[in-house]
């Protein structure tokens, strides 16, 4: 399946090195593979390969190699002023791409070394446009399966439930390990387990800390390490210009829907919260405009699923029904008290239309319609 991303990165190695981050499991390599067969000679190279590890340690590649695929880098020691020293003298023909997950994403954060040297995008699972434009698939499916690659095409929605469980398994036992040295090891699962309950819901972290016996600052680590590991994301509430909103009290959503343990209204707002974050994404690797997904709660209980930010200022809100194809009150609010535009994205719903100010859309359309 063609990703959306892959012309834009394409052109981008042209220019500078390319970063290719976001979960495990995602379509990386993959991605990476399909744009070296656009090179006449192009080199991939995976560092937890020993004989590839080699090749990396001596810089043993030809020079008439076009384009260079440094997979898992990251877990070089100092591979930052390796990776600038390659990068300074290499031929000016020669285009290097570099791909990982959380690991690189948080090093790729800290010192500067590498400034100046790389653009960096973020792959996000499958999107309703790429589903579409590809195989035709329905929204039903995606709700069910999520949109990481492996689980969204194979057959049987038995093998589907497999990889995942095997997929939770090895983000436990390996990754957030790996990541950090966990104490409590059936601490930070069971905060996993309670967070796949809550999506759509504010998340009080002293609650979670009750049911996990825990102290609610060690929550917040626990989930700073999720986050760091793309397994779930944060939407914290927008505040600028809202003079009584609460500033507290996040939502979390899972990179992978599949991973929702809760009603179809749940699942369906997690969809529809990882592509606008994949949207905004898009918009801030390929634009350098700085975007965030928030949410929208007043201390008058007055709420808002999405904003999309963009420079500090709500670009459209967006709330998210099942088959409610009448107004929400708060969105109503919103958009004509501080003049916001807004979208109220329904599943079941038969006719797109504008009311009072607001825009009804069908979500499978609102999604096919986003950037990616």
């Amino acid at each position: 399946m063609r990703r959306k991303q892959q012309d834009i990165i394409v052109k981008d190695l042209t220019r500078k090195m390319v970063f290719i981050t976001g979960p495990r499991q995602v379509g990386k390599t993959s991605l990476a593979l399909a744009i070296s067969e656009g090179f006449e000679k192009s080199l991939y190279l995976n560092y937890d390969n020993l004989e590839h590890r080699s090749i990396i340690h001596k810089a043993e590649w030809l020079p008439d190699t076009k384009l260079l695929i440094l997979n898992e880098l990251h877990k070089m020691e100092n591979w930052k002023n390796y990776l600038k020293g390659i990068y300074d003298t290499k031929p000016p023909s020669q285009q290097i791409l570099v791909t990982g997950s959380a690991r690189l994403e948080a090093f790729r954060q800290s010192g500067d070394s590498l400034a100046g040297r790389f653009f960096r995008h973020r792959l996000g699972p499958f999107s309703m446009a790429e589903i579409l434009d590809s195989t035709g698939s329905d929204l039903d499916l995606l709700l069910e399966r999520g949109g990481f690659p492996e689980p969204f095409l194979v057959k049987s929605g038995d093998d589907a439930n497999r990889w995942r469980l095997q997929y939770i398994d090895g983000l436990i036992r390996t990754d957030i390990l790996d990541f950090e040295k966990i104490h409590d090891f059936r601490a930070i699962q069971l905060t996993l387990e309670l967070l796949r309950h809550r999506v759509g819901s504010p998340v009080s972290w002293s609650s979670v800390a009750r049911d996990v016996k825990c102290a609610p600052n060690t929550i917040k680590k626990y989930v700073t390490i999720l986050e760091s590991l793309f397994i779930v994301f944060r939407v914290t509430p927008f505040h600028r210009n809202i003079g009584r909103s609460l500033l507290k009290e996040p939502k979390i959503y899972f990179y992978d829907t599949g991973m929702v343990l809760g009603d179809e209204g749940a699942r369906l707002e997690n969809l529809v919260a990882v592509s606008l974050l994949k949207h905004l994404n898009w918009i801030e690797d390929s634009k350098g405009i700085s975007c965030s997904l928030r949410t929208l709660r007043t201390k008058e209980k007055k709420e808002i699923d999405f904003v999309m930010v963009e420079n500090e200022e709500a670009k459209l809100i967006v709330e998210v029904k099942l088959s409610d194809s009448s107004i929400a009150p708060s969105l109503h609010y919103f958009n004509k008290k501080y003049d916001m535009d807004a979208v109220q994205v329904v599943k079941n719903l038969r006719v797109e239309r504008m009311v009072d100010g607001v825009q009804l859309r069908q979500a499978e359309k609102f999604l096919k319609d986003l950037s990616l």
